[in-house]
């Protein structure tokens, strides 16, 4: 079969970008068992014997039969296939395995058929998935910034009335405050996922550091020119709102938890990938606020204590829980709340991103 790379079902193995991705969306295999896939998948109809598996994948190196057996058990399951019903690997006892289900060559193979215009289209711009999925993961951190401004809104709003500032205005500014915090800082943790997990090799590991990146950029650099605009507007800055270090914490546990949802399955499933993300963002948003950060209610509530003339207060959640005011309580339910509402809907638009992506290619 000519060189280049191969499709078969859904999925796309690519031997120069040495990944195996199904509907866009990278599936993670170690080094050799990738050889092993890409030999099996190269000889598609013809027996492959132990001994060359033995000799293209461990190149020499003695091991056991095990060893083998064991690769091919985990290729099954990456590929979600059936050793009683097999649809990709069928066992010939005693002698070695072979590929079954049909392979397109595509790229180099097939560029002069032009069968392959869609994958090549991709190959140009490999960033360009990235972006598209990163950019979901940004319009699910403004939707989850939008319910948690509505949120603070309605609360606000249920304020004894002022003069000055009516309860629809309340609400309205902090449905679109909230809603542009969670839109950037879902553009970075999203993008930073994104980057890493179309990244060769490891793309589970790097998307969690690539969500803890990105989270730590957006969260410094908003916290940077929120300060520098407070003090410009009012000549003081409310101290310590939410920065750099939540926003890394919360980026990088939001990547985790999706990550480890999706390790061992054929294709990342949306419910539990968000689930999990969402309660790896509680966990961290709870964690934030115990050690002394805060996220957005945490600001808030410290925006309307060092401006004592606001209109906005968070009392009422506090007196929820018991307590007097907006204390630590009131900051953990709230910032766990915020966490698992951002990593769930990020998440959610990301997967959701990378099926529609795999449809269109």
């Amino acid at each position: 079969m000519a060189s280049g790379g191969f499709r078969f079902d859904r999925f796309l193995l690519d031997p120069l970008d040495r990944s195996l991705r199904l509907d866009g969306a990278p599936v993670e295999l170690n080094a050799r068992y990738f050889d092993a896939l890409l030999l099996l998948v190269r000889e598609q109809g013809k027996l492959v014997t132990k001994d060359r598996f033995l000799e293209e994948v461990w190149r020499g190196v003695p091991v056991t039969d095990e060893a083998l057996t064991q690769c091919v058990r985990t290729l099954r399951r990456r590929l979600g296939d059936d050793v009683a019903s097999p649809r990709f690997i069928e066992t010939v006892p005693k002698h070695g395995y072979r590929f079954i289900a049909p392979v397109e060559p595509v790229g180099a193979a097939a560029s002069d058929a032009g069968a392959a215009a869609p994958s090549a289209s991709a190959s140009t711009h490999p960033w360009r998935p990235a972006l598209l999925v990163g950019g979901a993961g940004a319009l699910g951190g403004g939707a989850a910034g939008l319910l948690g401004g509505l949120i603070y809104g309605l609360i606000g709003a249920s304020q004894p009335p002022q003069p000055e500032v009516s309860a629809v205005s309340v609400l309205l500014v902090l449905v679109c405050v909230c809603g542009l915090v969670g839109l950037t800082g879902g553009a970075g943790v999203g993008l930073g996922m994104a980057a890493g997990g179309f990244t060769p090799g490891r793309p589970g590991r790097w998307s969690v550091l690539g969500g803890a990146l990105g989270g730590m950029i957006v969260g410094g650099v908003v916290k940077l020119l929120g300060l520098d605009a407070f003090t410009l507007l009012l000549g003081r800055s409310p101290g310590e709102i939410t920065g750099a270090p939540e926003g890394a914490l919360l980026g990088g546990a939001v990547a985790l938890g999706a990550w480890l949802a999706s390790r061992g399955a054929a294709a990342v499933p949306l419910r539990r990938a968000a689930v999990a993300a969402g309660l790896a963002g509680g966990v961290a948003g709870a964690a934030i606020s115990l050690l002394g950060g805060r996220l957005m209610g945490g600001s808030l509530a410290l925006l309307a204590d060092r401006f004592p003339g606001s209109r906005l207060r968070l009392d009422q959640i506090g007196a929820l829980l018991g307590e007097d005011g907006f204390g630590p309580l009131s900051r953990a339910v709230t910032g766990a709340l915020e966490g698992a509402l951002f990593g769930g809907c990020v998440v959610a638009a990301m997967i959701l991103a990378r099926r529609r992506l795999g449809e269109r290619r």
